[in-house]
């Protein structure tokens, strides 16, 4: 018998992921007027290093501290261009997983139903 969590393979851990990663990128632009607030991110690789043999609801990320490009007076290290193109990335990474979930779903609506 195939288990779900291997039937979905990594495509749910993904979304998790990008969700967390959604989370943090938006906190760095909410915070982009906050002295001496760092801008923080999660790194796929990460993800990946945890992935062998657990379940996706086990998994956990490290956050990690960016270093900026040019830092600012007031001791705050996001940069808010790049922030916005990160969270933008995101959504559309984001949106590819839940799009490859959703088909792996489909064909295993279509397996049961023998068709």
């Amino acid at each position: 018998m195939i288990s779900l969590d291997d039937a979905l393979g990594i495509h749910p851990t993904m979304l998790q992921f990008r969700t967390e990663r959604t989370a943090v990128l938006a906190s760095n632009i909410a915070n982009v007027d906050t002295p001496n607030y760092k801008a923080k991110d999660v790194t796929f690789n990460a993800v990946m290093s945890e992935i062998g043999g657990v379940s996706s609801t086990q998994i956990q990320t490290d956050t990690l501290y960016r270093i900026p490009v040019q830092r600012s007076r007031d001791g705050n290290t996001v940069e808010l261009q790049s922030e916005q193109a990160r969270f933008a990335q995101n959504s559309m990474e984001y949106h590819q997983s839940l799009q490859f979930l959703k088909s792996k779903v489909s064909g295993l609506k279509r397996a049961i139903e023998g068709q």
